[in-house]
């Protein structure tokens, strides 16, 4: 009994989930960390589940508690509406696990995830481990038809800051470093830094890049675990977000400088990392652009084309488009009103895209992931 009693204290694993509106999908979520198992199949016990219930004004709160109330290793936190990055944030203060783990209330992990995650980081000693995803787009929510996008990265064990930073391009590239749920931390690392979620719209990006900036030991895995689905009507990849374009050259003025950080911009044998970076730019310039068409986005004609040139126009435009190396068919279709300047092609180029986006949410899907 005093066993289980230190087991729940210090956990393994500190599994932290921000919950809002989610009374479709939080039990789903909560029921993939409840069956998890170790690699001989028995139950992978030794966690914790700290669901912070972020004012949401649907029953979810009230579904993590009734799981609560049925397993004592789950601990429910309500608070005033503050958004995910503070929920977030007031988890880690309060997780106890060795390790942290985060987990979005409306997708779910394999069973596997915390045992085969945790052997890593204990095996390597490591203060990152990173895993494959899946990405689930629904296309017929009601049939529950779905168009499945693997994310898999090369297995691979970093153990000095200088051979993860030299490979770190590679893993932008199967985007491996973009999202902060596909990873295990080591919870003294993020602590002893002071590393916190900014309270800002799009953190999971800046956060992982404050993980990685001055990390040392990172071990990779091909196995694919977490299974981040696409499925609300209301997800921000859906929906029109004003000022998106300066929010990406923040994001790109980021990873500039944390290439500048590292010492690998400027110089022979770093293209390749500036290669990546433009690539990155461009794909999201063209969202950028798409986010313009899209049907609530209230700005008119003219403005609409003023917006487009601006953006064609920019020195950062100019530098990543001479320097991008577009990968497949498609990017490079998608790239030619770019490279030509022209606002009327860029704008029917989004048109159309927004189109294929809002009726063959499939095709969108699979096009996307095939850039």
């Amino acid at each position: 009994m005093g066993e289980d009693r230190l087991k729940t204290a210090y956990p393994k694993v500190s599994v932290i989930m921000p919950v809002y509106k989610v009374e479709d999908y939080v039990a789903k979520a909560m029921d993939s960390i409840l069956s998890q198992k170790d690699s001989r199949g028995e139950a992978f016990s030794e966690w914790e589940l700290i669901a912070v219930d972020d004012g949401s004004p649907d029953r979810s709160g009230e579904i993590c508690e009734e799981y609560a109330a049925r397993d004592p290793r789950i601990r429910v936190i309500h608070q005033e509406n503050a958004g995910a990055p503070r929920a977030r944030n007031r988890a880690i203060d309060q997780a106890r696990g060795k390790y942290l783990m985060f987990l979005d209330s409306d997708d779910y992990c394999d069973e596997h995830m915390l045992s085969d995650m945790y052997e890593l980081a204990e095996r390597d000693q490591a203060e990152l481990v990173i895993s494959g995803f899946y990405i689930e787009t629904y296309y017929d929510l009601k049939q529950g038809k779905y168009l499945t996008s693997d994310y898999i990265p090369e297995s691979a064990s970093y153990k000095d800051q200088e051979s993860f930073r030299r490979a770190a391009y590679r893993l932008f590239d199967k985007n491996m470093l973009y999202p902060p749920w596909n990873k295990l931390y080591l919870r003294s690392y993020i602590v002893d830094k002071g590393l916190y979620f900014p309270e800002t719209f799009w953190d999971d990006f800046p956060f992982v890049l404050s993980v990685i900036r001055d990390i040392e030991r990172v071990t990779v895995t091909d196995r694919q675990y977490y299974h981040f689905l696409r499925a609300r009507s209301e997800s921000e990849t859906q929906k029109y977000v004003a000022g998106m374009y300066d929010k990406r050259e923040e994001e790109h003025g980021w990873m500039i400088e944390l290439y500048k950080h590292w010492g690998l911009w400027y110089g022979l044998g770093n293209e390749q990392n500036r290669e990546m970076v433009s690539r990155r730019y461009i794909d999201r310039l063209i969202g950028c652009f798409e986010n313009l068409t899209n049907k609530n986005c209230r700005l008119n004609t003219a403005e609409k084309r003023s917006e487009v040139r601006r953006m064609l126009h920019s020195e950062n435009a100019a530098f990543c488009l001479k320097h991008a190396r577009p990968r497949s068919i498609y990017s490079k279709l998608m790239y030619l009103p770019l490279r030509l300047q022209s606002t009327e092609l860029t704008l029917l180029e989004a048109s159309v895209i927004t189109f294929v986006k809002n009726h063959d949410m499939r095709l969108f899907a699979r096009l996307k992931a095939g850039r």
